[in-house]
């Protein structure tokens, strides 16, 4: 498959390691060490070689596991409003927790309220113990709905959006969000919990305890057939020592059966449009941004005189130019209030992981470079790196305007969106010293100009 990116020319490009890349953007917000889904992609796979599965249904199993946690931002701003929790600390943690009561009991306690004051603790605890089958099962049917919709989006067939659906239903019927049980549970699902219990164990406590939990819950949580498979793949050679490896990731594209989804542009521009909703449910006060600032930066490029093909490019960089944002705390991006040094820290970290994950695609290189420069000033007081001048990329400093435009005009946590005047009238105040003049100057006439066709368009209404 031959597709052209940006200014990078031909490359070949194979739909497993693009979205095997971007999994680890996933790792990031379900606070899972980096790789999980690849991980469990490498023990989904061999089980279902071990069940003698055709190329087709290995397939669809291979991106069942990757992609798993494709619904996983939906929910992080709701657990931290509810747990008064670091939703990445209690995602990670939740994972080890099996239906035992104690153990349930002993994960709210240690989870809730634990920086808050001991009256909203009281209060925090008291709802979940009261209302916490309600609570679970809005918090899993919101992430198990939105992860299959962006499959869909993916262009996946039904039975792998099924199979991400029903991640979380249980052999015994006491899982979510439907009560699936037994046969009823799509396969693929069956074997993607499976292989997430396995990473999870043997990623924080080792092999053996990774088989002493799924022997655990062989018949309760786990089918018991492919429970067995998943021993006897795990008794060949090399399993443990590749899933423990550096070549681990390597090793799974290895595997990837041959794709019927052509990844040519048009399904670029669908990986990007994607991941930036999963983006963009992290925060309620994220709602949209990055489809939004993908339009502001293609008003601006078309303003400065920008080919279709490099507009086109230059969208899906602004598309996923917040990617690292998934690996931030929503008790820090939804904060009402100041941010405290480490917090702040943490927040500057998503330029330099958004670069890291886009780093990761062969096809996004050069899109990485804007994900890891967007907040550069040209006054180099900017982050991660302190660029100055014409060290900061042209198309960078187009996503950078277009990015502050789009936070001073919209909500967030600590104050209600800015009339556009008053946004660009700040912004005007920083043209040469954080943004470009050209770039500025393009964004003012593109939004005149959109003023003039809204007039335009209401009078003729």
């Amino acid at each position: 498959m031959h597709i052209v990116s940006g200014s990078e020319g031909e490359q070949t490009v194979q739909l497993s390691e693009i979205l095997g890349a971007l999994s680890h953007a996933l790792d990031l917000t379900e606070g899972q060490p980096v790789g999980h889904c690849v991980r469990a992609t490498w023990i989904g796979f061999h089980i279902g070689r071990q069940m003698g599965l055709p190329e087709l249904q290995l397939w669809e199993l291979y991106h069942t596991v990757m992609l798993k946690d494709l619904g996983c931002s939906s929910n992080a701003a709701r657990i931290c409003e509810l747990y008064l929790s670091d939703d990445l600390s209690f995602k990670r943690d939740f994972k080890t927790v099996s239906d035992s009561l104690p153990k349930v009991l002993g994960f709210v306690f240690s989870h809730t309220g634990l920086k808050a004051g001991l009256a909203d603790r009281f209060r925090a605890v008291l709802n979940i113990l009261q209302n916490g089958g309600t609570i679970v099962d809005e918090l899993i049917q919101t992430r198990c709905q939105r992860g299959a919709e962006i499959a869909r989006q993916l262009r996946f067939p039904a039975s792998v959006c099924e199979a991400i659906h029903a991640l979380d239903e249980h052999w015994n019927g006491g899982g979510r969000p439907d009560r699936l049980s037994g046969p009823a549970i799509p396969l693929y699902a069956r074997v993607a919990l499976l292989a997430q219990v396995v990473d999870v164990f043997h990623a924080s406590a080792g092999r053996a305890a990774a088989l002493a939990e799924v022997r655990a819950r062989a018949g309760t949580w786990f089918d018991p057939q492919i429970v067995a498979c998943f021993e006897a793949a795990a008794a060949a050679p090399g399993f443990w020592e590749t899933l423990a490896s550096d070549g681990v990731e390597a090793a799974v594209f290895a595997l990837a059966p041959r794709s019927p989804i052509v990844v040519d542009e048009d399904y670029l521009d669908d990986i990007a449009r994607a991941f930036a909703q999963i983006i963009d449910a992290k925060s309620p006060f994220t709602s949209g941004h990055s489809e939004r600032v993908a339009v502001y930066a293609d008003m601006v490029a078309a303003e400065l005189g920008y080919t279709p093909e490099r507009r086109r490019w230059l969208k899906r960089a602004a598309l996923l130019h917040d990617v690292g944002k998934l690996g931030v705390s929503n008790a820090i991006l939804d904060k009402n209030g100041k941010l405290d040094e480490a917090e702040w820290q943490d927040m500057r970290n998503h330029a330099s992981m958004s670069e890291t994950i886009l780093t990761r695609v062969a096809a996004f290189h050069e899109i990485a470079r804007i994900g890891g420069g967007h907040h550069e000033r040209l006054d180099g007081r900017g982050y991660p790196r302190g660029l100055k001048g014409e060290a900061i990329a042209p198309e960078t400093r187009i996503v950078s305007v277009a990015d502050v435009f789009d936070a001073l005009t919209a909500d967030r946590p600590y104050r209600k969106a800015m009339p556009v005047e008053k946004a660009l009238a700040i912004m005007r105040g920083d043209v040469g010293t954080a943004f470009d003049p050209d770039c500025f100057a393009a964004l003012e006439r593109a939004i005149a100009g959109l003023d003039t066709e809204l007039a335009q368009a209401h009078e003729a209404a």
